[in-house]
Order: C-alpha cells, then sequence, then structure tokens
C-alpha cells in the first residue's frame, strides 16, 4: 500500500522502519520539515515529505503525534482517507482538553471530529514503540502478542487488521471509536503484551 505517517517520534518512527520494510510505499512527515527526516529516510527507504505529500494519494494515514497537535492537522485533507489514530492523551503533556479530561469522549473519537470525513480506525496505542519494532512473530506462534483495533467502519477497520497481522501481531476488534477508550492510558491492555484471549479479557474488564 501507499501509506503517509504523520508524525516521526517513537511510534511513527517504527511504523515508518517495519513498514517500508514490508514492501509498503511510505512517506513520513513530522512537523519539523522534511529535511529533519533525511537520516530516517536514508535509513528505511521511505520518503520525507510535507504533510500533503505524505496524505494526498495514500491509501491509509498513521497519525502518531501529540493529540495536541491534531487541530493544528489541515482537516480537508485527510477527507475520505483510513486514518490510523496511534495517539494517546497525556494531560501533563498536551494540556487539559475538557471532553477528554472527564472522558467524556474517546481521544479518537474527538480526533475524528477533527478530522471530519476521515474513515478514523484506533491502533498501535497500546504498545511499546521497542515492542512493536522487535516482538512480531508468524502467526499461530505461542504467545504471540495481540493488538486491540477499534473503529466504526467495518471496511477500513479490517485493512487495519490485516495490516496488524502482517506486522507480526493478532488483530483483536475492540469494537467502535466510543469504545476505543478501553485502550487508552491506565487501562489493562495498555502497555502490557497480552494475547488474544488476554487483551478480549482486558478490553472487558476496563472501567471508565
Amino acid at each position: 500500500m501507499k501509506i503517509g505517517i504523520v508524525g516521526s517520534g517513537h511510534i511513527g518512527g517504527t511504523l515508518t522502519r517495519r513498514l517500508q520494510a514490508l514492501g509498503h510505499d511510505v512517506t513520513v512527515t513530522n512537523s519539523r520539515g522534511p529535511q529533519s527526516l533525511t537520516e530516517l529516510a536514508a535509513e528505511t527507504g521511505a520518503t520525507a515529505g510535507t504533510l500533503e505529500e505524505a496524505v494526498q494519494g495514500a491509501e491509509l494515514v498513521v497519525v502518531a503525534v501529540p493529540v495536541k497537535a491534531v487541530p493544528t492537522l489541515t482537516a480537508e485533507l485527510f477527507d475520505g482517507k483510513l486514518v490510523v489514530d496511534a495517539d494517546n492523551y497525556y494531560p501533563e503533556r498536551d494540556g487539559d482538553i475538557a471532553e477528554l479530561l472527564d472522558r467524556s469522549l474517546s481521544s479518537s473519537r474527538w480526533t475524528a471530529e477533527h478530522l471530519k470525513g476521515a474513515r478514523v480506525v484506533k491502533a498501535f496505542n497500546n504498545i511499546q514503540a521497542q515492542h512493536l519494532m522487535e516482538k512480531g512473530t508468524s502467526a499461530g506462534s505461542p504467545d504471540r502478542i495481540a493488538l486491540p483495533v477499534a473503529g466504526d467502519d467495518a471496511q477500513a477497520k479490517q485493512v487495519v487488521m490485516e495490516l496488524v497481522e502482517e506486522l507480526g501481531f493478532d488483530p483483536v476488534d475492540a469494537g467502535t471509536l466510543d469504545e476505543s477508550w478501553r485502550q487508552q492510558p491506565d487501562t489493562p491492555v495498555y502497555g502490557t503484551d497480552r494475547d488474544a484471549d488476554g487483551v478480549r479479557e482486558g478490553l472487558a474488564a476496563a472501567r471508565p
């Protein structure tokens, strides 16, 4: 697939490396501009681009930026796009966002409201970047790590689940975007390397 990655930090950089290595055509961007990504591009073979270059023409776009940066993204660029939201809301970093502080909205629903017209799927937010880089295994491997995938669009969610599988993890359907709070920070599946049954149990055990 042609994939755009918005954000070159721990998760964005890791997905750039992994997805390009799997043969996908990756363009990565960040807030500092393409010139800041020359080393990552040289290492991986991915293209360093502007936000427009990363998003336009992409079949799938990963957003891996601080939540507070989401409103700065040009929403029109994402219209109709399959967007994977890999973000987490951390108040100490992102500041006070009322709807997220009182948990009246999941962070992915909040992101989807900013990127109106995008088909948003929540994934890759609950795993440590180093584990995403190193711990993928073949299907059927014992203790294979599973990742929750939440979204409202069944077809978009299926595409992301297939990508999770390709990366070496068991995808687990985690419900709708409104249910994606079950994989946010301070939940049983956050930062833990559970297998598929363990992820299902952790999602069910999560409390607001």
